[in-house]
């Protein structure tokens, strides 16, 4: 069972921050780290997990807003919760810190002075799944406005020869659409279903993708799997399940066939469309005048994607100046920026705009500050004055730091709204300018430099002056940097910082550096190939790192991967696995404030609960017991309320689910305490979210009674009744009386 299955069954060293270096090599030299899977950690010897059914929740699911998980803050009244206290509370404060991350990156998703400039990044994009069914009308929208590439046809036999053709090209060749329109053509069907771009050969050859007949599948940006002498093999047992099961499969990838290509299956070097037949077919579409259209393609800048000429279109008709639009794209953007960079520089306009490239948005003291730390950490890059006049103009020109940044051409003022006040903040004219001064910094300045911007970063995090504003402006930064340097923002950066080198700013830097990466189409999968390698590292802070960054926008975006993931991590002994439970509850939350699927982590933990049932106690039920009560006790950050109570009033269709979670819990003795607090504080919050939480209370104890066995639902009643009719009871006593009424009625 898989991706369409579930779909279906659920529709630097220690010196003070701004002290100069002593020596002229990096303060911080950072060991290089593996980017993808290090040894698998998760090959431990213990008892065997049940194979549950892929179920990935990436169905759009319309769902309530909801905040990150805030762990229950009842008393635990049992034994076995008094001696998991400490490690809950551990887990539940680290968990918290990556709730407020994952809050503060959503909600500078909304700020309009905030930007991203991920490339031509839709905001949207963090907040939806990558994969699953593809909706009808997002299919009907990219259909409507395709245009054929000259190789199309190529693919198109290919496909309907073999079942199975690989597109191969860089980024922004339109590679996505082509998969969705290839399908359509070859399968002349309708349904559509996008896989994680994590499932390996053999996943796709053994059944771990259950294909159906006259389904189109995309595997978009495939992971890069180690050379294989088997290769053909591999790829001829994929073709051969495929075809078997009349389905239909494109894949993409941006790694070029090392070696001598598989001759099972084509191989199709990808081309580019034409840039102004796409553009004509959408303005076209968008009831644009004639002359609007022929200008607008007459503009078109030289070094454009396709996204951005798609991007480029939407703006123009909406009404936006063909000319205003093309100085923000492609070569248009880059003019700028390449002219300043052609002009010999100064030592202080390199750290001007290497400062802005990082710490966007800042005001003048702070930006300075950065400024001048920067400017020592890179002073062995660049030569000494070599006369008194020179070292006289160097010391004049770091004396007026504001004068000359009011000279510089790529440096703007932007007055920002704060309350009643103004602040002033220091950005660059374009957020587009970005993306290319970090292009020409990587490509103009050298090792030495870029040593000293590593440290610079790396000193500023660690000693806690960073905080989450300027985080997330170092994170933009770096997730701009990726497409032109991955190796270096990898190895110098994002490994060092998740294993702790920065201390907890660098690792919160480090998740969210993913989640931008989430914002760009064509760097997400990258985010993921980098999380699932720390989570399956030996190093413990890694694998930390990586549980924050599954319970964010990365587990929205992957929420196949992220469930699993956190599955197996939770089921390890001690404080990492409550860690991984902890996450699990934080994504079911953004899950629900993203309007997304929240029976991604419902379903999985009901199956498993399921398959252990009838076993006898041990670390695996354990595991999966503790884990799905953390979840259940999850509660809203901002309003504290259960998650799971918003989940039952907006979210209806996964209340047999919940219920049957819940008479997991609530049939297990040891935890039953803590699982009727969470039953109270459900009931008691449904008064809060609903107009009718009568209904919701009937419905919530129908499912818990259909889900437990016949001798525990009158044990239920026995401590609920009682508690209810308390007059400092945690729920009104009639929405207890309602939920046992449905409980104890419900017939097996």
């Amino acid at each position: 069972m898989d991706e369409q299955e579930s779909e279906q069954a659920g529709q630097a060293g220690t010196r003070p921050a701004g002290t100069a270096p002593e020596t002229s090599g990096p303060a911080h030299t950072a060991t290089p780290g593996p980017v993808g899977p290090t040894a698998a950690a998760d090959g431990e010897s213990g008892p065997q997990e049940p194979r549950e059914p892929q179920d990935s929740g990436e169905s759009a699911q319309p769902g309530e807003a909801g905040a990150a998980a805030a762990p229950d803050g009842e008393d635990t009244g049992d034994a076995v919760g008094r001696k998991k206290a400490g490690e809950e509370a551990r887990a539940s404060a680290g968990q918290v810190h990556h709730n407020n991350v994952n809050q503060y990156f959503l909600g500078a998703l909304d700020a309009p002075e905030i930007h991203f400039g991920i490339g031509v990044a839709d905001s949207a994009n963090a907040r939806r799944r990558a994969v699953g069914r593809l909706d009808a009308g997002e299919a009907d929208a990219v259909l409507a406005s395709y245009v054929e590439p000259a190789c199309f046809e190529e693919a198109v036999t290919a496909l309907q020869r073999d079942g199975v053709v690989v597109l191969v090209g860089p980024p922004g060749t339109g590679k996505r659409a082509a998969a969705v329109a290839l399908v359509a053509t070859a399968a002349g069907g309708s349904e559509y279903v996008v896989l994680s771009p994590g499932r390996s050969l053999e996943e796709l050859a053994n059944g771990r993708v259950e294909f159906t007949k006259g389904v189109g599948y995309v595997l978009l940006d495939r992971m890069h799997e180690k050379p294989s002498g088997s290769a053909d093999f591999d790829w001829r047992r994929v073709r051969d399940t495929v075809r078997e099961h009349g389905a239909h499969l494109v894949v993409t990838t941006v790694h070029e066939v090392q070696g001598r290509p598989p001759e099972s299956v084509r191989h199709v070097p990808w081309q580019i469309p034409d840039l102004a037949a796409v553009l004509r077919v959408r303005l076209t579409r968008a009831r644009c005048a004639p002359e609007t259209v022929e200008r607008s393609v007459e503009l078109i800048p030289a070094g454009c994607r396709i996204a951005e000429v798609v991007a480029a279109a939407d703006r123009i008709g909406r009404g936006d100046e063909p000319d205003v639009v093309w100085r923000e794209c492609g070569s248009g953007a880059a003019a700028p920026v390449r002219d300043w960079f052609a002009e010999d520089r100064s030592p202080q306009e390199w750290a001007e705009v290497t400062t802005l490239a990082f710490v966007t948005g800042a005001g003048y003291r702070d930006f300075e500050t950065c400024q001048q730390w920067l400017e020592q950490w890179v002073a062995p890059a660049f030569p000494e004055p070599v006369d008194e006049a020179a070292a006289a103009e160097a010391a004049r020109r770091a004396a007026d730091r504001r004068l000359s940044l009011t000279r510089n051409s790529l440096v703007a003022v932007e007055e920002r709204k704060s309350g009643a006040l103004t602040r002033t903040a220091l950005v660059f004219p374009h957020p587009q300018y970005r993306q290319w001064v970090l292009r020409e910094l990587w490509a103009t300045r050298s090792t030495a430099y870029w040593n000293g911007v590593r440290d610079w970063l790396t000193e500023l995090l660690r000693s806690g002056r960073a905080g989450l504003e300027m985080q997330l402006s170092v994170a933009q930064g770096l997730a701009l940097l990726t497409p032109s340097a991955f190796d270096e923002v990898a190895e110098n950066y994002l490994h060092p910082w998740a294993s702790g080198v920065a201390g907890s700013a660098g690792r919160s830097t480090a998740t969210l550096v993913l989640q931008c990466m989430c914002l760009d189409e064509s760097l997400a999968a990258v985010a993921l190939t980098v999380a699932r390698g720390w989570a399956r590292s030996y190093d413990p802070q890694l694998r930390s790192t990586a549980v924050a960054a599954f319970s964010g926008a990365l587990g929205v975006r992957f929420p196949t991967d992220a469930v699993h993931t956190l599955l197996r991590l939770a089921g390890r002994h001690g404080g990492r696995g409550a860690e991984a439970a902890f996450a699990l509850a934080g994504l079911v939350a953004v899950l629900a404030e993203c309007r997304q699927d929240t029976g991604a982590v419902f379903r999985p933990l009901a199956y498993r609960l399921r398959a252990l049932r009838d076993t006898l106690a041990g670390h695996l039920k354990d595991g999966i017991l503790d884990t799905t009560l953390t979840v259940l006790r999850a509660r809203d950050a901002r309003t504290g309320r259960p998650v799971c109570a918003d989940v039952l009033v907006h979210h209806p269709e996964q209340t047999e689910k919940i219920g049957e979670l819940w008479a997991g819990v609530l049939g297990n003795l040891p935890r039953r305490a803590r699982a009727l607090q969470g039953v109270r504080a459900t009931l008691r919050a449904l008064s809060a979210v609903s107009e009718d939480p009568e209904r919701v209370a009937a419905d919530f104890g129908a499912a818990v009674g259909a889900a437990l066995r016949p001798e525990e639902r009158p044990a239920l009643r026995a401590v609920l009744e009682p508690a209810g009719n308390r007059a400092d009871a945690a729920a009104p006593a009639h929405l207890t009386d309602t939920f046992l009424d449905a409980v104890l009625s419900t017939e097996d």
